[in-house]
């Protein structure tokens, strides 16, 4: 079925940058939003930032103006730009993909580490 690549995550400094790819693939499908979310210790999952496939975006408060969420329809592929991080961003980041006639589909999860 639906199989979601992800990749970029990593270790960084504070202030650092790091590109978060989630590529979604295998049988013939629409996805309808596109995004990523984030789990850490002593906090619920949260959404960092979500794209339809009309381009629109939202993002968590937390991420505004550091964060960019962009996406390849045709690719059914998502990216988050994630500049000036911060320890607190510090979480494993999970892709998120719905598509259209499917139920959602979760990736394994990216580890993000900011050291301060």
């Amino acid at each position: 079925q639906v199989q979601l690549v992800e990749s970029g995550g990593g270790l960084v400094q504070a202030g650092g940058s790091l590109r978060l790819s989630c590529a979604a693939s295998g049988s013939p499908f629409s996805v309808n939003v596109m995004g990523w979310y984030r789990q850490s210790p002593g906090k619920q999952r949260e959404s960092v930032a979500t794209i339809t496939s009309g381009g629109t975006t939202n993002y968590a408060n937390s991420v505004k103006g550091r964060f960019t969420i962009s996406r390849d329809n045709a690719k059914n592929t998502v990216h988050l730009q994630m500049n000036s991080l911060k320890p607190e961003d510090t979480a494993i980041y999970l892709c998120y993909v719905l598509p259209f006639t499917l139920g959602p589909k979760w990736g394994q999860g990216t580890q993000v580490t900011v050291s301060s």
